[in-house]
């Protein structure tokens, strides 16, 4: 996993094999955005309210989530993990290779 701020300096972004899995605002870390299983998303979305979908991303794949607004931290470490894993999943059998377990 690395961190980037490709963005600007106000834009964290963590990156698996090159590809982003999350973003935040560095200075306040009020919300995150997350890559998830587009029916999935729509589920979260229409489940909790601090689900929200991915504020300047592909709304299909990212949503945005909230941060304080009500998620458990469990919940925000699994979706967290689940962003993590599902583009983790995707990347070259080549780049996997390359990646600490």
């Amino acid at each position: 996993m690395t961190e980037h701020t490709p963005f600007g300096p106000d834009t964290l972004v963590f990156k698996v094999g090159g590809k982003m899995f999350a973003l935040t605002d560095i200075n306040t870390f009020a919300s995150i955005n997350l890559k998830c299983d587009p029916e999935r998303a729509v589920e979260l979305r229409e489940a909790h309210d601090y689900v929200l979908p991915g504020y300047h991303m592909n709304k299909q794949l990212w949503n945005t989530v909230l941060i304080g607004a009500g998620a458990p931290d469990g919940q925000l470490r699994e979706l967290i993990d689940h962003s993590y894993e599902l583009v983790r999943a995707s990347l070259p059998k080549a780049v996997k290779a390359t990646l600490e377990e």
